[in-house]
């Protein structure tokens, strides 16, 4: 009895710090292991997902192939976030010629719509939902264009397990039921999408058997048909019809038009290691003008989740949005200056604003001299390895859901700005900015990490933060996607403007409060924050062993899996 008391007593006195540390490895933030295989490995959001990919590797799928079996298995049990209403963007290394290829599968603006539409109507910004902020869905093009170049099995393989689960059912997983509930009162008013996605006047919830037998139509129709059935056949004429009686202005000739686009992407090297990201009109090289900024900074020393690193992270998250803010559009319509934008030496520009004690209230964008989205990697047998990020921007997209599809189109054009004077003012024809952004890190000019987290404008704050976590602190793959986030944002400005009040740090659970007490004392407003902090899924090349490691984090119903 004695020797209980005093381990009771002992117990008790242990520090609460100490309790709190769950983990072997002292961290106070729990994680768990790892995946690794050795033939092929995937990491989607959804387990249903990435038990697809797997089997496609295993039938003698390349990496591509996976990854498109996944993504159309993600427009089925995860609408929330994806779906072939949407826009798709891609890096990916090939084994065969050792080298990373890019692809822009965004969709362009209809042709007939005006901005002198909108100013006429009276609209300062375009509408979040409905059929106005509604563009090319770009996806489906998309997997073509991947398959057409890197593919093996044919697109009916690679459909089938999609087909099937759409069209005999899946339970619905716990946190996509929660955002399908969040949903129904928003988009349930626009003409099909009850029909589509509430069979009994409600949304499905947890553990209940959806069906989307439309969905698995318009599959079967692209697995047979080619990507010129989504984009030129009675696919594409049914959604003209559907706008047209919604009062929108997407067309048959719209959808006919759209074409992909294969683009180099681009890099920096931090500490020894290349990230890569793809140029706009997406928002992936502001994580690259973090990381440039923070390399100026002996951040190991710093300190995960301290005061310092998280107040200079903050500063350099400004500086790279504020010419987020002025520069990245569509390069077809405007001179992106992306070499200069990505510069070691405009980063030491940059740098030299940063006060170490006090948080800015604003920053200028630099000058010349003359939410909703999936992520999911994969990699196969034979060295291949595909960053694939897709989505129907926020939510499930504009609410406006052709008859007889299955599907939500994207509202992304609501990202541009209406305003005169921008790279990304709203033009006829113009593909609007994206959030979304597939992440790569090379080594010594050999694959190392294919990574994504998703969440809006989070994204590049997140890559920026893994590549941190990993690099500098020493975490592993899977530490470095469940580690506290930090995110920076606006308070009360609208997206797309310049910041002039300083904006909120917005953390999670598992940062020190003598730490936060610090910020607090440097001038930052600081707010907690259980959501909004993305979704991550990594795949990591060990050469020296041959064999992948997977990650996906707690944030979402996702799944690391190999064989």
């Amino acid at each position: 009895m004695k020797t209980l008391i005093t381990f009771i007593i002992a117990f008790v006195c242990i520090p609460a710090s100490i309790l709190s540390q769950d983990r072997i490895t002292g961290k106070h933030f729990a994680s768990r292991s790892e995946v690794i295989a050795q033939n092929g490995m995937a990491a989607t959001s959804h387990p249903l997902a990435t038990q697809v990919a797997i089997d496609i590797l295993k039938q003698g799928g390349s990496a591509i192939d996976a990854a498109i079996a996944a993504n159309a298995m993600l427009g089925l049990v995860e609408p929330t976030g994806c779906g072939i209403g949407g826009d798709l963007f891609a890096i990916i290394w090939d084994a065969e010629t050792e080298q990373l290829y890019g692809l822009n599968a965004s969709g362009r603006s209809p042709k007939s719509l005006t901005r002198e539409y909108f100013i006429e109507n009276g609209y300062d910004m375009i509408p979040q939902r409905g059929p106005l902020p509604v563009s090319v869905p770009g996806a489906v093009d998309g997997w073509f264009e991947l398959h057409g170049k890197f593919g093996r099995l044919g697109m009916e393989t690679i459909l089938a397990p999609a087909i099937h689960y759409a069209r005999e059912g899946h339970p619905v997983a716990e946190l996509i039921a929660y955002y399908l509930k969040r949903t129904a009162p928003i988009l349930s008013r626009y003409p099909n999408f009850t029909e589509t996605y509430m069979p009994d006047g409600r949304m499905p919830a947890k553990g209940e058997i959806f069906k989307n037998p439309d969905l698995a139509n318009t599959y079967e129709k692209i697995a047979q048909g080619g990507r010129d059935a989504f984009y030129k056949g009675e696919i594409a004429r049914t959604i003209a019809r559907y706008m047209n009686e919604q009062g929108g202005f997407l067309s048959y000739e719209d959808l006919a038009a759209h074409t992909s686009e294969w683009v180099d992407p681009v890099s920096t090297n931090y500490r020894g290691y290349d990230v890569w990201q793809l140029p706009p009109n997406g928002q992936g090289i502001a994580g690259l003008q973090i990381l440039n900024i923070m390399e100026g900074y002996d951040v190991q020393s710093m300190g995960f989740g301290s005061a310092e690193y998280i107040h200079h992270f903050v500063e350099a998250k400004k500086l790279a949005f504020e010419d987020r803010a002025v520069y990245y559009a569509d390069p077809d319509f405007n001179e992106i200056p992306v070499d200069w934008l990505i510069s070691k030496e405009y980063a030491a520009d940059r740098r030299k604003l940063i006060d170490p004690d006090r948080a800015a209230r604003r920053y200028s964008p630099g000058e010349r001299d003359p939410q909703n989205t999936i992520y999911l990697t994969t990699a196969d047998k034979d060295g291949n390895m595909v960053s694939l990020i897709q989505s129907n921007y926020r939510g499930m997209g504009s609410g406006m859901t052709p008859y007889g599809l299955g599907f939500v189109l994207q509202n992304r054009g609501e990202a541009f700005n209406l305003e005169e004077g921008y790279f990304n003012t709203y033009e006829p024809g113009k593909r609007p900015f994206h959030t979304i952004i597939p992440g790569f890190i090379t080594k010594d000019g050999k694959p190392y990490i294919s990574f994504g987290v998703m969440g809006g404008g989070f994204q590049p704050q997140g890559h920026a933060q893994i590549v941190i976590n990993l690099i500098d602190f020493g975490m592993n793959l899977q530490e470095a996607g469940d580690a506290p986030r930090i995110q920076h944002g606006r308070s009360s400005e609208p997206t797309g403007t310049r910041m002039t009040d300083g904006g909120t740090v917005y953390l999670e659970t598992g940062f020190e409060w003598e730490e936060i007490r610090s910020l607090l004392q440097k001038g930052h407003r600081i707010q907690w924050n259980l959501g909004g902090f993305g979704g991550y899924q990594a795949i990591k090349y060990d050469r020296e062993n041959g064999v992948y490691y997977g990650a996906s984090e707690f944030r979402k119903d996702g799944q690391a899996a190999g064989y």
